[in-house]
């Protein structure tokens, strides 16, 4: 967790009930409207990874390109995006991974990233850990090396950041939030 961890967490909004009932969907809108609030959480990526010589963010579609993009710019290295299936213009590459219903893909340009490269690969959430583990698969397929996994918020009752230890990566989360909370 990061220093401002609890910061952060407090100004995350719960939504009850939204998208469907028995879900609280954690908000954080209020964060990226709080300058003092957005800037502790760009920080935070940026005190943690500063160091490790990055080559390349890799952000996921959509809310992980609101952080990618800032941390990418701080750090001195390339955002790439990692889009829904159909959004990429060029040549693609592409991995489906489950959904709790159902199954989605995720692409990557095909010239994203050279071999070697060390890849940061951030989202907002870590919920199952399907899209990040499948984004993950993208940079390793394209040459790329995953150095670590990040986001906002972590939900550990649902696995996700367990998963992608699992599958060999580190895994960092600003705050995270039990179901109860």
């Amino acid at each position: 967790m990061s220093i401002y961890g609890d910061y952060i967490k407090s100004v995350i909004r719960t939504v009850p009930d939204w998208p469907q009932p028995g879900v609280n969907f954690r908000d954080i809108t209020p964060v990226l409207q709080n300058s003092a609030a957005f800037r502790k959480l760009i920080d935070s990526f940026v005190h943690r990874y500063q160091e490790l010589n990055l080559d390349a963010i890799a952000a996921i579609d959509a809310r992980g390109f609101i952080i990618g993009a800032p941390v990418a710019y701080e750090l001195g290295c390339s955002f790439v995006p990692v889009r829904k299936k159909g959004k990429l213009p060029f040549k693609t590459i592409s991995e489906t991974y489950t959904l709790e219903y159902g199954e989605s893909t995720v692409e990557l340009h095909s010239d994203a990233f050279r071999e070697g490269d060390r890849i940061l690969v951030m989202d907002d959430l870590i919920a199952t850990g399907g899209t990040m583990l499948a984004a993950a698969s993208l940079i390793q397929r394209s040459g790329g090396h995953v150095v670590e996994t990040a986001a906002i918020i972590d939900l550990p009752e649902l696995g996700g950041a367990q998963k992608i230890r699992d599958a060999g990566h580190g895994v960092f989360a600003v705050c995270t939030f039990t179901e109860h909370e």
